[in-house]
């Protein structure tokens, strides 16, 4: 069986700064630890994760509390991508993952005592309900929590700059000529949804464009159903928009569908933009313009304050607001009237 002592021999360290290195001291260098772990790895050690757990007070284990209400759960593609990025720093720095929920062995309890009992040392939390009781418990708690997709100042948080992002879509569509701009929204008991939509309609003021009420069109779930329902009611105004964005790319390309099983041609006929950037939207026809959120940046730069949080070493909360860009692919083109 490989000891840590093994390791030091094979790697010419000492014992001490391998055993710092599984338990990630802050003091040892990161080439030093990278080497250290490749060897290990080489020589089928495994930490033993009881003793690590004696020796550093800690489980070595971060809560995931994720409950939405778009109905997809963690198969939405922005949902996985982010989680996917966190997974892969927390990993990196010798975490598990633990979905965490409000039963402990099938008895509602709550999110608090389901992390006390587990014994997380942090959590991070996507969530659709944040005035929920159970997670007020949790967040006036002493376990360290980060929150992803939501802007509070009552604990850390990292977020897309939604409201930036449906000004830079509605800024887009206004450069190739549209002023009939309708919006196809994420909804407003949704969070992202809400500052898109602000965004949306802030711009057009902005810009001295009319939005009469029906050009707003809810979009429940962020899902194609309702984006190609929305698309619909959108077709059927007497004063047709030429472009949509939509809060979502699932809803863009339920939109698309609608427009062409309506005998429109995308973008010809009416343009149509998403959010989000999702893996699919450079492939469907046509590929979709859409506003991209940095979800490698959301999932890692979450995980880096969770963890700094866990250690001390962050004792102000943050609030990361990351940055969003256009990315013009195929969906999009000017009016008919303006060529």
């Amino acid at each position: 069986m490989t000891t840590i002592y093994d390791i030091a021999k094979r790697t010419g360290y000492s014992p001490t700064t391998v055993s710092k290195a599984f338990n990630n001291y802050s003091d040892v260098r990161e080439k030093t630890r990278q080497e250290i772990f490749r060897v290990a790895q080489e020589m089928g050690y495994l930490p033993n994760s009881h003793a690590r757990t004696l020796t550093t007070k800690k489980s070595w284990t971060i809560g995931v509390l994720f409950v939405e209400n778009t109905g997809f759960g963690i198969r939405h593609p922005f949902f996985s991508a982010v989680i996917e990025s966190f997974k892969k720093v927390a990993v990196e720095k010798g975490y598990a993952l633990m979905f965490i929920s409000k039963d402990v062995g099938g008895k509602q309890s709550g999110y608090l005592e389901n992390c006390r009992i587990r014994g997380v040392d942090g959590v991070v939390v996507f969530l659709s309900d944040y005035e929920d009781p159970y997670f007020r418990e949790l967040l006036e708690s002493d376990i360290p929590t980060v929150i992803v997709d939501f802007e509070t100042s009552e604990t850390h948080t990292v977020c897309s700059d939604n409201t930036a992002g449906a000004q830079l879509a509605v800024e887009y569509l206004a450069s190739l000529g549209h002023r009939k701009i309708a919006h196809i929204s994420g909804g407003m008991n949704t969070f992202p949804g809400k500052m898109r939509e602000l965004g949306y309609k802030t711009a057009m003021k902005q810009r001295g464009f009319k939005v009469p009420k029906p050009y707003v069109v809810n979009g429940a779930f962020y899902s194609r159903e309702s984006g190609y329902n929305a698309m619909l009611q959108l077709l059927k105004l007497p004063e047709r928009p030429t472009a949509v964005f939509a809060s979502g790319d699932l809803l863009a390309l339920g939109a698309i569908r609608a427009a062409k099983d309506s005998g429109l041609s995308v973008p010809m006929d009416i343009s149509v933009m998403g959010y989000d950037d999702i893996d699919l939207a450079e492939y469907v026809t046509p590929a979709l313009t859409t506003v991209r959120q940095d979800t490698e940046l959301l999932g890692s730069r979450a995980a880096d304050i969770l963890l700094a949080s866990i250690e001390g070493k962050v004792l102000d909360k943050e609030a990361i607001l990351v940055p969003v860009e256009v990315v013009e692919r195929e969906s999009c083109a000017p009016p008919v009237s303006a060529n």
